[in-house]
């Protein structure tokens, strides 16, 4: 929130141009996975709109489907109660599909990586469960899940958000294997499990459970990258380059679960060398676009108010937008106007915000149909900010959808 106030949190805009759940679909397709299942529940509109909208690309002559699938209550008469009880609710998809292996993502994550380069993984060592894990410091431990693996990295233990004592990567003392959320299960195995009723929640309930009573492996992301880029850099250079554009980014993850992890993967779309890429051709990430204009920089001499540059650096513009004044370090979407002599620093300004003449905003996420007056101060004093919005921790000033009329 406030965010999340009339839409679900993989609909919520990101990077100018897309919506957050377009990067695990766009990971689906690119690892030629063509038969997903998005299971939504909360303020789902917007999302079952988008995905109408921007992933009608399937094939159904081929077998290949996106379903969106809301609680039908064909189980019992509640809500979905936790991640695994969204599946439970829907079991009947899965003895449909008659598939052998069920991958199961979360929409809300940031992040490049290769599912079947996983699923030959969990294949190859026969695992009744293989969880992806990404490497971290041992000083950030306490944000995550922490698997305690073997010398073959089989999981034999699980610490949630541990804040003394992790169990580091063997070898490595420095270093700790934190969950993404990512699952993949052996059919049989992960219909077994969803008949125990009062395990509802895969990171928190059935994981644990089944890692006593099943070969559970991690998949560490990093280090299956570099074996996998080094075993193509010895073929041809087209090849290698695909390989190292993709390595790079494929060392990125980020959980978006609240507003300042948001506006830092947002901001790290931003500068000349940014840890994530949107623009590479190998690991394209697919989305709905709006048919919009491109987007226009002003400039004018004239002097009656001195002169008027429009310009964006180290910034992300999306079609559709006019830049008067001056943006630097910030995402903005479609259909934004930033007026003469306006300056915008390190934020994300989304779809239909017209930004005044003279205002100063820095820090901050502006939501979109916001048409915010002129000589307006946004991210310059906490205190004053604070009566009127939600500032983050990190003090990032977050104006809700439609404020300034």
């Amino acid at each position: 929130m406030p965010l999340t106030q009339d839409r679900t949190k993989p609909a919520v805009p990101f990077g100018g141009i897309y919506r957050i759940i377009d990067l695990v679909l766009s990971n689906c397709i690119n690892s030629e996975l063509y038969k997903i299942i998005v299971l939504t529940q909360y303020k789902s509109q917007s999302l079952t709109e988008h995905l109408e909208n921007g992933w009608n690309i399937f094939n159904h002559k081929l077998g290949h489907f996106l379903k969106v699938v809301p609680p039908q209550q064909r189980v019992s008469g509640d809500w979905y109660q936790g991640t695994a009880d969204s599946i439970r609710q829907n079991v009947y998809l899965i003895e449909q599909s008659m598939a052998r292996y069920i991958l199961i993502l979360s929409g809300d994550h940031i992040y490049k990586m290769d599912y079947d380069r996983f699923l030959r993984y969990h294949i190859e060592k026969n695992a009744d469960i293989t969880i992806s894990l990404m490497e971290t410091g041992l000083d950030m431990a306490y944000n995550f899940g922490i698997a305690e693996v073997d010398e073959d990295y089989q999981i034999h233990g699980f610490q949630e958000k541990p804040t003394e004592n992790p169990t580091t990567i063997p070898g490595n003392p420095d270093r700790v294997l934190a969950s993404m959320g990512i699952y993949i299960f052996k059919t049989d195995i992960l219909l077994n499990a969803l008949q125990l009723k009062d395990k509802n929640d895969f990171g928190k309930d059935i994981i644990p459970y089944l890692i006593t009573k099943s070969k559970v492996y991690a998949y560490p992301l990093q280090q299956q990258n570099i074996i996998e880029d080094y075993a193509y850099n010895i073929h041809e250079d087209s090849e290698k380059r695909l390989s190292l554009e993709y390595a790079k980014d494929s060392s990125y993850w980020r959980d978006i679960g609240t507003l300042d992890a948001y506006w830092n993967a947002n901001m790290d779309l931003t500068g000349l060398n940014p840890p994530f890429n949107l623009y590479g051709k190998t690991w394209p990430i697919n989305t709905y676009q709006l048919p919009a204009p491109p987007a226009k920089f002003n400039f004018s001499n004239e002097r009656t108010e001195g002169f008027r540059v429009g310009k964006a650096l180290d910034s992300i513009v999306a079609p559709g937008s006019v830049i008067s004044g001056v943006v630097r370090n910030s995402v903005i979407s479609y259909y934004t106007l930033v007026r003469s002599w306006a300056t915008v620093e390190e934020s994300v300004i989304m779809d239909y915000v017209v930004v005044g003449r003279y205002c100063k905003i820095k820090k901050a996420i502006i939501d979109k149909h916001n048409i915010i007056p002129s000589r307006t101060e946004i991210g310059f004093n906490p205190s004053e900010d604070r009566k009127k919005f939600t500032v983050t921790p990190r003090g990032i000033v977050v104006v809700p959808k439609g404020f300034f009329k």
